[in-house]
């Protein structure tokens, strides 16, 4: 029989986040090169064969050099199981980077060494903090013209506020990177020997006495709390420093942690198997029309053909099928274990924020959906297709794509995003799953709120009082659009005895109330 707590504690899940072009998905390749799932890893705008970035594999991404969707790889290295989750760096899909942060233990946090903190990633920091995520640091791109070293960890330090303490250390710079040296191993990690006399070497030799003397040591204690991050140097596209990252993940990565739910936390060595489903992803696989909930377990052990109820509703959901993904390809689970991702196929009964379990009636919190700060009516280039367009929007806001308003006056259904990125994924994964042709007309709605009161009456007062203005979401929920700040405002004031919300975590209003 399967020791359940020993392979907990070999589970480490985790996110890679950067600001864009920072070599995030890179990174993810060669992670995977080392952990044996890849043979070939390449620069995500390379040419030919090497284009075909494992982690990227929408067509979008692949035509873009851009990541739009999570990926969730599983590995094994070391004695460890990892599950990797690659998230979009673009700021337009922020949304899809928070929820994946809720299924994850620990964050690798990659900064171009020439560029340094950058706004997109101190955003994503800041809501790892939000998490209390530990987080480690890889600074990458050392093998071209970069900062001093020591100038970038000054700058994670004052800007995030965290202590460093580099792991590694760069052997050279720019074209003469060579390697790295491992501070806590005291050995050379290089691409080529080196001899001593060489003056790479008594560089680093001098900026290792100053460091070890100036910096913190590494306190594991203070790495879990999320105060202080271990620093890595290297080259992804060189697959330098890699390796290090690797070891140092499974050397100290954290073990799946307690989850915060409804009515108490969640412990990841409970018996009883819960799961958080933090995604949906749609046609995978456009052969099969197929559709994912990918779910983080949160406790316990999962067996395939177990079934489990659906909290929101009562259901219960048989797992004929769960699986382990790497990118678009999959093989069946017949087990997993908490920290765990798998995928779980399903005709739209699972909806992002759903939590699993073999009985209990509770509910993960933490999964939100923030308003969207563009509207845009669909404009749907063949009448015929109406019906066709009612279900393919329904799916891809049911996946998290974009937020899906439909007016309650009966006029066209209207769109939500962050950034204008996500209508351009929207139009081209219409027209290439399903055969549909769109564009975007303005809206003289410019806010979306959803409301709330304990007092229905007055509820239901407002709602028929502002008809035009109204709309419900794709979970049917109500909510307000307004077409200017001024007007939201207004509305608030004269509604007193109702809440307008910007963010919209079902789970979390329910302990609050």
């Amino acid at each position: 029989m399967t020791d359940t707590s020993a392979e907990i504690a070999r589970r480490r899940t985790f996110a890679i986040i950067s600001h864009p072009d920072a070599g995030k998905t890179t990174l993810t390749e060669h992670l995977l090169r080392e952990g044996g799932a890849i043979q070939l890893a390449g620069n995500v705008r390379a040419k030919g064969e090497r284009r075909r970035t494992r982690s990227d594999w929408m067509g979008i991404e692949r035509d873009r050099g851009i990541s739009v969707v999570t990926s969730v790889m599983t590995f094994e290295y070391s004695g460890c199981v990892f599950n990797l989750l690659d998230t979009p760096g673009h700021e337009d899909f922020s949304e899809d980077t928070y929820r994946t942060l809720t299924a994850v233990d620990a964050a690798v946090m990659v900064i171009d060494a020439a560029k340094g903190i950058e706004a997109r990633t101190r955003k994503l920091f800041e809501i790892c903090r939000l998490r209390d995520i530990p987080i480690i640091t890889f600074i990458n791109k050392m093998d071209r013209e970069a900062r001093d070293p020591i100038e970038l960890l000054d700058e994670v330090a004052s800007t995030l506020a965290l202590d460093t303490c580099p792991v590694t250390w760069p052997i050279g710079r720019a074209s003469e990177f060579a390697g790295t040296y491992d501070l806590r191993k005291r050995e050379m990690h290089l691409i080529n020997d080196l001899p001593q006399s060489d003056p790479r070497m008594q560089a680093v030799a001098d900026e290792v006495d100053l460091i070890r003397s100036a910096l913190p040591e590494f306190d594991l204690e203070s790495f879990n709390a999320g105060h202080l991050t271990p620093v890595y140097f290297g080259s992804a596209i060189k697959d330098i420093g890699v390796r290090d990252l690797l070891d140092g993940l499974a050397e100290y990565g954290p073990q799946p942690r307690a989850q915060p739910a409804d009515k108490r936390m969640v412990v990841a060595t409970e018996p009883g198997l819960t799961a958080l489903v933090f995604k949906i992803q749609a046609n995978m696989d456009p052969n099969h029309r197929d559709r994912i909930a990918f779910a983080r377990v949160c406790s316990g052990r999962l067996v395939r053909g177990m079934r489990l109820k659906q909290v929101r509703t009562g259901k219960s959901i048989p797992l004929h099928a769960p699986q382990f993904f790497f990118a678009r390809e999959r093989e069946i689970a017949d087990e997993a274990f908490a920290g765990d991702v798998v995928g779980i196929p399903n005709h739209g009964t699972l909806r992002i924020g759903d939590t699993l379990t073999e009985g209990e009636d509770i509910q993960f919190t933490g999964v939100p959906y923030f308003a969207p700060e563009i509207l845009r009516r669909v404009r749907l280039d063949d009448a015929m297709k109406a019906k066709k367009l009612r279900q393919a929007l329904v799916e891809l806001a049911e996946e998290g794509v974009v937020q899906l308003f439909r007016p309650q006056d009966g006029s066209a259904p209207l769109v939500g995003v962050v950034g204008t990125l996500q209508l351009d994924v929207l139009q081209a994964r219409l027209s290439a799953e399903y055969g549909v042709g769109i564009g975007f007309e303005a809206s003289s709605f410019s806010l979306a709120r959803w409301i709330s009161s304990p007092d229905k009456a007055a509820m239901a007062k407002f709602i028929t009082e502002n008809r035009n203005a109204m709309a419900d979401d794709v979970d049917g929920d109500p909510v307000f659009l307004a077409t200017s700040s001024f007007m939201m405002r207004r509305a608030e004031d004269l509604a007193p005895g109702l809440t307008f919300r910007d963010i919209k975590d079902t789970h979390a209003d329910k302990v609050a109330a």
